[in-house]
């Protein structure tokens, strides 16, 4: 079967996986389905490292590799701390886009207090576009680590700011033309546009402030495939399932009206910018409090039970399962358009 752009499969995934051997016992948690890094043992401290690449030509390319990173780290019980970028340039580019590229990537580092600590720069025959390879570590003791796998049955599910920040934001940008066909005007534009900064694809504020408020048993944040993907992601790693009230996912208003003018599921549509936090249901509330109290939005969608499929509960009741999406509805989308995201 051939490859879609976007995640590999799930399957494919776990089986190539299951091949890797961990030669070394001080490595805590190696590559696994639904974690977000890998934890190595320091003796009184473990090391966080993530790597995720930014594929696809961006205006702010510098900008997202950090981000991204930095978010997976987060979502660790980590601050963010060290970055590496591999910067990959296509022949004849201007000296100005590496010039463009650094000053993004710095810019997003200042941001978050991370330190730019090495990496590699080359012009690369092949390419099209650039693509800047990121690598991002932290330190953290090992009591504050949080693992997707450590959640625990009953523990409620709180989702930060709404989906789809990122999406929807590049689907502004990059099917413009097609939203105007259906009625979009410029200010509707701009404000979907306007989401990649307000409220923004990080999510490491919200993260390390739900670390210091309450005992954090899982965090996630969804980004590729959506909120579906990512509840799917935390099944996979807890060996739990997502028990979903519909009413309680808040979907941002600009996400809806692209969606819907786009015929997408906001449930499968990238969604940086959001985090997915477990916790035990008595400190739902407190966790709630602190985010509020630091006006970052917050909902409870549910909770994690056992059993075998995710679904999700409608108003009336009724039950369906949490979608599966093979590829995140940006990439099919753009794709069917022969257009490549902005986002890798």
């Amino acid at each position: 079967m051939s490859l879609l752009t976007g995640k590999l499969p799930a399957e494919l995934l776990a089986r190539l996986l299951s091949r890797v051997v961990r030669r070394d016992p001080r490595v805590l948690l190696g590559p696994t389905l639904g974690e977000d890094a890998a934890l190595i043992d320091l003796g009184d401290r473990v090391l966080v490292a993530k790597a995720d690449p930014v594929t696809f030509a961006t205006d702010r390319i510098g900008w997202y590799a950090v981000h991204v990173n930095a978010n997976d780290v987060a979502c660790m019980g980590a601050r963010p701390a060290w970055f590496l970028a591999t910067i990959l340039l296509p022949q004849g580019a201007p000296e100005a886009l590496a010039e463009e590229v650094f000053a993004q990537i710095e810019s997003a580092c200042e941001a978050l207090g991370v330190t730019l600590v090495g990496g590699h720069t080359e012009v690369t025959y092949g390419l099209d576009r650039p693509i800047v390879a990121g690598a991002m570590l932290a330190e953290a003791a090992a009591g504050r680590i949080v693992r997707n796998a450590d959640a625990r049955p009953g523990d409620h599910l709180v989702l930060t700011k709404g989906i789809a920040i990122e999406g929807t934001a590049l689907l502004a940008r990059d099917a413009a033309d097609h939203l105007r066909r259906r009625g979009f005007g410029e200010t509707s534009l701009e404000r979907a546009r306007a989401l990649l900064d307000r409220p923004g694809i990080s999510v490491v504020r919200e993260a390390l402030l739900a670390c210091d408020t309450a005992p954090v048993h899982a965090m996630h944040d969804p980004t590729e495939g959506g909120l579906a993907t990512a509840l799917h992601e935390v099944a996979a790693a807890s060996g739990l399932v997502a028990e979903v009230q519909a009413e309680a996912v808040t979907v941002l208003p600009e996400t809806e009206e692209v969606c819907r003018a786009l015929a997408l599921d906001p449930l499968g549509l990238l969604a940086s910018g959001s985090l997915l936090i477990a916790v035990a249901e008595a400190d739902c509330e407190r966790v709630g409090a602190a985010l509020s109290k630091a006006e970052i939005p917050a909902a409870c969608l549910g909770r994690l039970i056992e059993g075998t499929a995710g679904v999700i509960i409608d108003e009336r009741g009724e039950r369906r399962d949490i979608p599966h999406f093979r590829r995140d509805e940006l990439a099919r989308f753009l794709e069917s358009l022969g257009t490549t995201s902005a986002r890798g």
